[in-house]
């Protein structure tokens, strides 16, 4: 067996994952009233405002997807599969090395994390398509750091030093 670690999950959360239109419509949503309510948040208390949406989003996107809080998050552009699951940190497409059964050519047991994201990705609506988009470089330094808050105040778009 691996020592990939694995997250806690909620019951479903496989279900979930294989129904990405749901996901959409639940992150559209939250991108919405997020960027609504926002800069008051902000005026209030920027760094308590941050702390609070660090809080949430930690614990949800780890137990959904296993998240690695890179902090920029792709999953509505990778059919709501965090990419950075991969072991290999890819962020544009598989490797060489998917094998025959769709699995990873790390760690044998595991279904390759872009295998997954295709399939899901034909699934999606209003995001279909964008896992054809080139992503750019994760930045190492928001490792950790709230991606919501990094796209509010468009941190995440910028290309990594």
């Amino acid at each position: 067996m691996s020592t990939f670690p694995e997250a806690r999950r909620w019951p479903g959360s496989e279900w979930l994952k294989n129904h990405p239109r749901i996901l959409e419509s639940v992150y559209i949503f939250t991108e919405r009233l997020l960027k609504a309510v926002w800069p008051l948040l902000k005026r209030v208390s920027p760094r308590a405002s941050a702390k609070l949406l660090l809080w949430i989003e930690k614990p949800v996107k780890e137990v959904l997807f296993n998240c690695r809080m890179c902090g920029q998050c792709i999953l509505h552009s990778t059919g709501m599969t965090c990419p950075m699951n991969c072991p290999k940190n890819l962020r544009n497409g598989p490797c060489g090395g998917v094998r025959a059964n769709g699995h990873c050519e790390v760690i044998a047991e595991m279904p390759c994390v872009w295998v997954q994201a295709w399939r899901r990705d034909a699934e999606m609506g209003m995001f279909g398509g964008e896992i054809r988009r080139l992503q750019p470089p994760v930045n190492r330094t928001l490792q950790h750091t709230s991606a919501w808050v990094n796209m509010l105040e468009g941190i995440d778009s910028r290309t990594p030093p």
